[in-house]
């Protein structure tokens, strides 16, 4: 698997799995419409989801992921 690919596969399986946590979350202790309640969502999971990205070095390319909760980057 090439990284790139490999690096959006892991957004996109980081950002649902937070997404899917805050909504079950949200939905079972505040009573919102569904609508409003997947776009708080959403917007939580984007802030919160780690970024994962590649980057060109001379030993090749590598998956590196950024996160609020730890300082720098980390090579996956």
């Amino acid at each position: 698997m090439k990284p790139k690919h490999k690096a959006l596969l892991l957004n996109f399986i980081a950002f649902v799995t937070l997404f899917l946590i805050i909504r079950l979350t949200l939905g079972y202790y505040i009573p919102i419409a569904s609508v409003y309640l997947a776009v708080i969502s959403a917007i939580i999971a984007t802030i919160l989801a780690p970024k994962f990205g590649v980057v060109k070095t001379n030993d090749g390319e590598k998956v590196l992921m950024k996160w609020i909760f730890i300082k720098g980057m980390r090579e996956i």
